[in-house]
């Protein structure tokens, strides 16, 4: 797959990290603590979606549309003036209203996704799915169910979800990670007694992909990725040392 044929974020050190950006049609995780930046991404997505003249939706459990202009516009992006355009619709649901609509080939949100030919989707986030049930079998189900709806359409759909632990690959609810097509991990670190951000591409469906960790940082203009942190180890737990002294720890 070329590079052209790729979804790009719009941040241009991620999309090298893709090898060009997701491919489409694609399901995406981006997992991350809370404040790692997980939903600036997602504004960073559809304004480049929009951009591209691929009309986006915009789901959200949390804020208001009107609380998310306020966000976007912080970091750069005027989902507004998109949305009054009709390049963007921004939908304030809940996950069983969702899933429900979801469920109904004639619910205005299925009618929405046809009718305007949606290209590119954000749901914020998977996370309050943890809420509808207890058993990890049934949680799996309804991951599956709305992923697989959003397939079905032929849209590129970007899913955030917490992460609040390392440790989530092999014990998570609902094996989320075993569904999606890509996983995006944004992250803190302690480096030298300071808290910076690094964001990893973790599972790439059909595609390599780089392995490095990166730093990156958030400004008035969004997100910017910087380059591999390296010479380091333990990244992932968020409390890094120098290999040099790891290995001398271990000869010893």
């Amino acid at each position: 797959m070329t590079a052209e044929s790729r979804v790009t974020t719009g941040i241009a050190g991620l999309d090298a990290m893709l090898h060009g950006g997701f491919i489409p049609e694609s399901a995406v995780l981006v997992r991350g603590a809370p404040g790692t930046g997980k939903t600036t991404l997602a504004f960073h997505y559809v304004m480049e979606g929009a951009r591209r003249g691929e009309r986006c939706l915009f789901v959200s459990f949390e804020e208001f549309p009107k609380s998310l202009y306020s966000d976007a516009a912080s970091v750069g992006c005027n989902l507004a003036d998109y949305e009054a355009n009709g390049w963007l619709h921004m939908v304030f649901t809940s996950p069983l209203v969702l899933l429900r609509s979801l469920e109904v080939p004639d619910s205005p949100l299925m009618q929405t996704l046809m009718t305007h030919d949606i290209r590119r989707v954000v749901v914020d986030s998977l996370t309050h799915f943890t809420r509808l049930t207890n058993d990890s079998l049934e949680l799996r189900r309804i991951y599956n169910s709305v992923i697989n709806a959003f397939r079905r359409e032929g849209v590129t759909a970007l899913f955030l979800g917490e992460e609040m632990r390392s440790d989530f690959t092999a014990e998570e609810k609902g094996r989320l990670s075993f569904i999606v097509d890509c996983i995006v991990m944004m992250r803190y670190l302690e480096i030298e007694s300071a808290i910076q951000r690094a964001i990893l591409v973790l599972k790439m469906r059909s595609s390599d992909h780089d392995k490095a960790i990166h730093s990156y940082t958030i400004g008035v203009n969004g997100i910017s990725v910087g380059e591999p942190l390296e010479g380091r180890i333990g990244l992932l737990s968020g409390l890094s040392r120098h290999t040099l002294i790891s290995t001398v720890q271990t000869a010893r």
